[in-house]
């Protein structure tokens, strides 16, 4: 069962099915004021939050919001990469992926579905009703789903795709793997240059938490953190693990 904010139960949200290839309601505009991403690890599965303040800036609501989901285990590899999901592709059951907006649940629908790659919708609507976000409004989402380290490479992507203006990233990992954590940024006129501010660094209770902030990002960019385990056991086979 998924818990709203004010920790009333509410109905998970419904399996995936296919929905005909739509853009947003004509005359809708979005702005993301607030774009905060969390990526948790314990030493097995990485657990991503995505929390984004949201405003309508059209004339129309906005009834539904694009999200992707993208793993690549073996980054530069994309021959090795490809035959690993074909064996191992993401599903939805290990993603369990659930989604809040204003203490309710949103249901959500697949727009597409591939081996490492999924696209979805979040919709304003859930089995109780509908709470759209209307012109002038601005409202808080938030979704969150699993992957297990087996699938999901170390870096961590975000793409500015609406207008932003301001973008938030943590990592957090357990001290006691003694992670390290670099970035890279991504425009439309340039290549991959390092970010232009260093991720900062804090320990806390056993996690050692790197949190990098940018205002205004431009609009497509990509930022990328990666990281890497000064003390991380070695590499094991896929053929060596159980998956789950």
């Amino acid at each position: 069962m998924a818990k709203a904010r004010t920790g009333r139960a509410v109905a998970a949200a419904p399996a995936p099915r296919a929905v005909a290839e739509q853009p947003y309601a004509t005359g809708s505009a979005l702005v993301v004021e607030h774009d905060a991403a969390r990526l948790d690890y314990d030493g097995r599965l990485y657990r991503l939050t995505m929390r984004r303040r949201l405003r309508n800036t059209g004339t129309e609501p906005v009834t539904r919001y694009l999200i992707r989901i993208s793993v690549d285990r073996y980054p530069g590899e994309p021959e090795r990469s490809n035959a690993h999901y074909r064996t191992h592709p993401l599903t939805w059951e290990e993603l369990a992926l659930s989604a809040m907006c204003r203490g309710e649940a949103m249901w959500w629908e697949a727009k597409h579905d591939r081996d490492a790659f999924k696209e979805v919708w979040l919709l304003f609507e859930n089995g109780q009703g509908r709470f759209p976000l209307y012109p002038g409004e601005s409202v808080w989402i938030e979704y969150a789903y699993s992957v297990g380290d087996e699938k999901w490479g170390r870096w961590f992507q975000r793409a500015v795709r609406l207008p932003t203006e301001h973008l938030e990233v943590q990592l957090a990992f357990p001290a006691s793997l003694d992670p390290v954590v670099w970035g890279t940024e991504t425009s439309m006129t340039a290549e991959a240059s390092p970010l232009r501010t260093a991720p900062v660094r804090r320990d806390e209770k056993g996690i050692r938490l790197f949190s990098w902030t940018t205002s205004q990002p431009a609009l497509h960019a990509r930022y990328r953190l990666e990281w890497r385990f000064r003390a991380a056991r070695p590499e094991t086979k896929m053929s060596d693990r159980e998956l789950t």
